[in-house]
């Protein structure tokens, strides 16, 4: 009997923001020698990739004037990318941001709009020729907690990320480079809509693209968590359980890549998952 065949690894996506006010790490990254020093550890750690920000998108989050961001992220690229040849993302929904990322030695543009948040988003990913995440996000950072609603969670998001990488396929990006995320906590109820869509990943999985999963430290790991605390507790940098559980089951579901703050723990995790699986595969 033959056995299955063995799924290519779980790759890990490192986060660094170089923010004030992110949810989990705001204000502790924003001196460019502590944002260098932290991208050398998740790379000793085991990173696959290194994610960059320099504009919060947490609930309730306020913009960020694109000059500011570019000045905040493409120091550390270059200070990166001097030393060292791992895969960088920009996360930015910025078309210009974007761009000045690329020139600096990033290689993936990951937008929590799909590409939707500028006139020349599209344009612009396919003259860059970069890889980019198209992700789910209900309604903008402000807004996007006010309630949000779906008649089917997994249906709804799975369709828009379908057309959305239609819609980057015909704009010349090519289907080789387009990854999806679904989203978690992006305009989703903490329990009624995350627990499900975490649990119908297999159906965008489906749909043929690479998925990439942000679960780590995501408030409705607190929500399942609080034991009556409130919705912040426990805070960010105590949600490891919760977050390598969820990273777990987006790897059962197929997923690609997990984005994630503590590399080192979610590498052993996925290492020691991924061994039982194939002892599995095996013995079938």
């Amino acid at each position: 009997m033959t056995s299955p065949a063995t799924p290519a690894p779980v790759r890990v996506m490192g986060v660094i923001n170089v923010t004030s006010d992110s949810f989990s790490d705001g204000g502790r990254l924003t001196e460019p020698g502590a944002a260098l020093a932290h991208a050398r550890r998740l790379i000793a750690d085991g990173a696959d990739s290194l994610d960059i920000g320099g504009e919060s998108t947490r609930p309730g989050a306020a913009p960020v004037a694109e000059g500011d961001e570019i000045a905040r992220v493409v120091p550390l690229i270059r200070a990166i990318r001097a030393e060292s040849t791992t895969p960088i993302s920009i996360d930015t929904m910025k078309p210009a941001v974007a761009r000045a990322a690329v020139a600096a030695g990033a290689t993936i543009w990951n937008d929590v709009t799909a590409l939707r948040h500028a006139p020349d988003s599209l344009a612009v990913a396919a003259e860059l020729g970069c890889e980019v995440v198209l992700m789910h996000m209900l309604g903008e950072p402000g807004t996007m907690q006010a309630e949000p609603h779906y008649d089917d969670v997994v249906a709804q998001v799975t369709e828009f990320l379908a057309a959305r990488a239609e819609a980057a396929m015909a704009a010349g990006v090519a289907r080789g480079r387009i990854w999806l995320d679904p989203g978690i906590g992006f305009g989703k109820h903490m329990i009624a809509h995350n627990l499900p869509l975490l649990a119908g990943l297999d159906r965008i999985v489906a749909l043929g693209f690479p998925v990439l999963l942000g679960v780590s430290r995501k408030r409705f790991i607190a929500a399942l968590d609080d034991g009556g605390r409130g919705p912040d507790k426990p805070p960010a940098h105590q949600r490891l359980g919760g977050s390598i559980a969820a990273a777990l089951a987006g790897a059962a579901a197929g997923v690609a890549a997990v984005r994630v703050h503590d590399v080192r723990e979610t590498v052993q995790a996925l290492r020691v998952w991924e061994a039982i699986d194939q002892a599995g595969r095996i013995a079938r």
